[in-house]
């Protein structure tokens, strides 16, 4: 097993997770470095630290493209050699299961959740992203509980930048006779998605209540055109892309029905917002989870 390597910054809850924000953002990163940041302690609330995960021995370059994350000058990046493990499967292995709604998230290393009413989803503790830990991903998972709870009863949704495939598979759940679909732009993540929905009993293909999984940058494939309009359209990605895709998510939804944006710190929000009142659509939901907002937008059913 080759060496493994972290780059750790100590900084200011703001700074760290700007620079997180800016990692993915940055087009020339690596994709074989992995950012965790997090508090240092319970009671330091506003003190973090980042951590950069190497299969390497970081470089001068390596030491660059971290501190170029932070926008206000570099902290001090202390370099530390770690065991040989599969690191990104450690990382993960301390993560407790969430409660978000009705579903209960959890590696398989944990029992799931026997109470009535309770939804178990099951994500290998191996897939650092998506497994409902982040507070974008809880966000939605309660978002989509909610839609479900106010009688929202979509026949064809879309999660664009699915990930693991956690939320079409809670949508899936909600609504088992649904018409699925999910994307992402990684092409590893179809093989995570098809693992994924065998291990959570999702069928996976082209049929009412199956999983059908694309490779596509934002609603460009030529499934997601045949299968649209939507009445349910879910991405959770980041601010930047979302105002992008504004006008092609509106192409996409149908008139009065349901998008769920999320990937957007509260400081974003407003910007996220315009983009989409610009093409019709107007706030039914709003909830924030920590530093992020997740929101639930209805098109207007005349332009």
């Amino acid at each position: 097993m080759p060496d493994s390597w972290k780059l750790t910054a100590f900084a200011d809850k703001p700074s760290v997770q700007a620079a997180l924000v800016a990692q993915e953002d940055a087009p020339d990163w690596d994709d074989e470095v992995v950012l965790t940041g997090c508090e240092v302690a319970e009671d330091r609330p506003l003190d973090w630290r980042l951590d950069a995960y190497f299969p390497r021995k970081p470089t001068r370059a390596d030491r660059t493209m971290v501190a170029a994350l932070f926008a206000g000058g570099a902290p001090e990046l202390l370099a530390e050699k770690l065991p040989p493990t599969d690191w990104v499967t450690e990382s993960q292995l301390g993560v407790e299961p969430i409660r978000a709604g009705r579903f209960f998230v959890h590696t398989p290393e944990h029992e799931p959740n026997d109470a009535s009413g309770v939804v178990n989803l099951s994500i290998p503790a191996s897939q650092a992203f998506g497994t409902g830990q982040h507070a974008t991903t809880a966000g939605c998972l309660a978002m989509l509980d909610a839609m479900k709870r106010s009688g929202v009863a979509p026949r064809n949704f879309a999660d664009i930048g699915t990930g693991t495939g956690l939320l079409a598979f809670a949508a899936l759940a909600l609504w088992p006779r649904a018409l699925a679909t999910a994307s992402d732009l990684d092409p590893a993540c179809v093989g995570v998605v098809e693992d994924n929905a065998a291990a959570n009993g999702f069928a996976a293909g082209g049929r009412v209540g199956e999983l059908a999984m694309v490779v596509a940058d934002g609603m460009h494939h030529p499934l997601l055109g045949a299968r649209a309009p939507y009445d349910l359209l879910i991405a959770n990605i980041l601010a930047g892309p979302l105002v992008e895709l504004a006008p092609d998510f509106a192409r996409a939804v149908t008139p009065g029905g349901n998008l769920l944006l999320a990937g957007l710190l509260q400081t974003q929000e407003q910007r996220v917002r315009r983009a989409y009142r610009r093409e019709g659509f107007r706030l039914a939901s709003r909830l924030v989870n920590g530093d992020w907002s997740i929101l639930w937008l209805r098109r207007r059913t005349a332009r």
